[in-house]
């Protein structure tokens, strides 16, 4: 007896068994495509790789090619960071009749008409648009303010830094619009009717209550903005209250770098009202004074700092670096640039360590003519002043005292300092005993290395029965 069993497929399970299955990166979930392209950007990003940001993009567009759910994956990381380097094409100059920003114009109506790559883009590079000592057009201000105004969730503009006199310009509007702001460089420029007031009358007061309601409005929707500058140009006047008020309405400041401002504008009483910060670089102010950073130092605020940059302040005394290593327990990296050595003042006391800190990790430490600060560091750190210190930098250790503190290193130098001008100009003596230049300065630490391994360090000597059979010479 045999019994037959005939099953009936409907037509969809017939379309399905006949139907291949769809491919494997199809089924993926998006983090499995977050990590190849983290492992793709750290390949052609590490110091040790041959490739370039354009490799990069090219390989990005390559995989945005492979499928839909490639490209849905590609297409953020394509856009986020748009960096414009070197110069146009001259076949693009030349069909648009443009000098230069061809591309800014191609990308900023690539945005405009697809509004959904606008929405990804975070950061742009601006390409170089005018010569050196060329003032920037209001074209060229234009045409990059378009392409901010493209860009909804922009985070950072690099490599542009048009100079702000006062006056209305569509880029700064344009900026001061983005509400995702974290990065912002205000290069103060002089303006005309501000000097002329200066001429009648001394500050405060110079600047008009346009100006000043004007520059204080452009910070009001910046709640992200965590990184600003502001440099002074040709005597550009900010005064003290605006300062002030500039920098507490923006609530998620944590790197703030201020330099070249005159002693009316930045001064001691404007050192102590600075808000909470991570890093802090001043430079070139001359309204900062040694008493001024010790009292800054106490202060509740400057407790959160990390990482202190002091150049060109010349500060006279050691005590105010003392304290302010004493005071910021948080500090781990610290800058100081100068001209001038700071001194132990007359009179006072001296303790080892001179200067401690029991945090730091990272101490650059340049004084062009040294006078006692070298020797009064390194005492500090032999006396155990700095039980956390990794790396120390310091370009005027002309006598190599502070070298000798540091583990032994076979090489400093690096091999494209020999195509270095200034490299070459120390070889033949042109550098005088205070040259400020790191090619210079790793010239000398090599030499001393050199010299090193030609000292004789320890001498071993083989005896029997009192007859000295064999020396043993081991150098440095």
């Amino acid at each position: 007896m045999s019994f037959s069993h005939q099953t009936t497929l409907t037509p969809q399970q017939k379309s399905r068994s006949t139907e291949p299955p769809p491919p494997v990166f199809q089924r993926l979930p998006p983090e499995i495509y977050d990590c190849i392209l983290r492992h793709l950007a750290v390949f052609h990003k590490e110091p040790a790789s041959m490739s370039c940001e354009t490799c990069h993009l090219r390989d990005l567009y390559a995989l945005a090619l492979v499928d839909r759910a490639w490209d849905r994956a590609v297409r953020p990381r394509l856009y986020c960071k748009i960096h414009l380097v070197g110069n146009d094409w001259p076949a693009h100059t030349k069909k648009f009749k443009m000098k230069a920003g061809v591309r800014l114009k191609l990308l900023r109506r690539t945005l405009r008409e697809q509004r959904v790559l606008a929405q990804h883009v975070r950061e742009i590079k601006v390409p170089r648009l005018q010569a050196d000592g060329e003032e920037v057009g209001a074209k060229t201000l234009d045409m990059v303010a378009s392409l901010v105004m493209a860009c909804p969730n922009l985070e950072k503009l690099i490599g542009f830094y048009p100079v702000y006199g006062h006056g209305f310009d569509r880029l700064t509007y344009a900026l001061s619009s983005r509400s995702n702001l974290k990065e912002r460089v205000w290069i103060i420029a002089e303006n005309p009717s501000i000097t002329e007031r200066s001429l009648k009358q001394l500050p405060p007061g110079l600047m008009d209550l346009e100006q000043a309601e004007s520059f204080l409005h452009f910070h009001d929707r910046w709640r992200s903005l965590s990184t600003l500058f502001l440099c002074s140009q040709k005597q550009g006047v900010l005064e003290r209250d605006i300062f002030v008020q500039s920098l507490h309405r923006l609530p998620a400041l944590q790197h703030l770098c201020i330099s070249n401002f005159d002693v009316d504008d930045f001064d001691d009483v404007t050192l102590q009202s600075l808000p909470p910060l991570q890093s802090l670089r001043l430079q070139d102010l001359e309204g900062v004074t040694f008493w001024g950073l010790s009292e800054f130092a106490r202060t509740k605020p400057a407790g959160s700092i990390r990482q202190l940059s002091l150049v060109n302040l010349d500060i006279t005394y050691l005590s105010a670096i003392s304290n302010i290593l004493l005071h910021l327990t948080n500090l781990q990296r610290f800058t100081l640039v100068q001209e001038s050595s700071p001194e132990v003042a007359a009179g006072d006391l001296v303790f080892q360590p001179v200067i401690a800190s029991q945090a730091l990790h990272y101490l650059h430490w340049d004084i062009l003519v040294p006078g006692s600060a070298n020797e009064n560091l390194a005492s500090s750190i032999r006396a155990g002043g700095f039980p956390s210190l990794r790396t120390l930098r310091a370009p005027s250790d002309y006598d190599g005292q502070l070298q000798m503190l540091c583990r032994p290193r076979s090489q400093v130098v690096l091999p494209s300092d020999k195509y270095s001008k200034a490299y070459r100009a120390s070889g033949e003596g042109n550098t005088g005993g205070t040259a400020r230049t790191l090619f210079t300065a790793r010239k000398l630490a090599q030499e001393r290395i050199e010299g090193a391994r030609n000292t004789v360090k320890f001498r071993v000597v083989i005896e029997e029965e009192g007859v000295v059979q064999e020396v043993f010479e081991i150098q440095g």
